[in-house]
């Protein structure tokens, strides 16, 4: 963890990690320089990421209704710089306008805002999203359901890969690198099912997934606590 104090809290909920291996070339053109893409035997891979958030507020002010609750989804593929593994984000859309434009403006992140609705059925959670920025088109409908024990994940393993990741990378205005760092605890993971009646996620940033099943985790809950975006050298 940095020496400086953390500035930001945030706790997520009812996260599906949905991975599916995607061509290490394809997932190259994409990154910007100075990164590196991270690579689990030699295989990239994508995530899309739906979930709810709940105390979303800087250090010292409580949450507050309608602004630090709301539901976001990601879609992401891993990455090194100067040998420290963290994120890329290729999309994060949320179903908040002031949130949308804050991460926008303060933390160079690519926010979209969106339509989003996500409802417990049983077991199940249903989850529904359609981007709303003007030209925008990126659409998620689906159902999931944890399906296993509650398991860390293990150094060495492709969920510790795909899950166990304590920073952010992102460009500044000057397309520049710079760095996000949080702290959680280690995940508690379940293995899950899911349907996608739609998933139009990865074709908005110009990826075309797999013919195939994705890896699916599911984690009910995770608390964690963000420092500010410093610039990489």
């Amino acid at each position: 963890m940095p020496d400086s104090p953390w500035i930001m809290t945030q706790s997520w909920h009812d996260l599906l990690f949905a991975h599916w291996p995607v061509a290490v070339d394809v997932l190259r053109e994409k990154i910007p320089p100075g990164l590196e893409l991270d690579l689990f035997d030699n295989q990239a891979w994508l995530g899309i990421i739906p979930f709810h958030m709940t105390n979303v507020a800087p250090r010292g002010v409580p949450a507050l209704p309608w602004v630090s609750a709301f539901p976001e989804m990601n879609v992401r593929t891993y990455v090194t710089h100067h040998g420290r593994s963290g994120v890329f984000f290729f999309s994060l859309d949320a179903a908040n306008p002031l949130a949308v434009t804050l991460a926008r403006t303060m933390f160079h992140l690519p926010y979209f805002n969106a339509e989003m609705h996500v409802e417990p059925e049983g077991a199940w959670v249903s989850y529904r999203s359609r981007r709303t920025d003007a030209g925008a088109v990126a659409a998620l409908q689906a159902r999931y359901r944890p399906t296993g024990p509650v398991q860390a994940p293990q150094p060495g393993t492709l969920e510790y890969f795909l899950t166990e990741r304590y920073c952010l990378y992102t460009l500044d205005d000057s397309f520049h690198v710079q760095r996000l760092d949080i702290h959680h605890l280690p995940w508690p993971l379940q293995s899950a099912e899911a349907m996608f009646q739609t998933n139009t996620m990865a074709d908005a940033a110009g990826i075309r997934l797999p013919s195939m099943a994705p890896v699916l985790h599911f984690s009910k809950r995770q608390d964690m606590v963000a420092w500010p975006m410093v610039k990489c050298e």
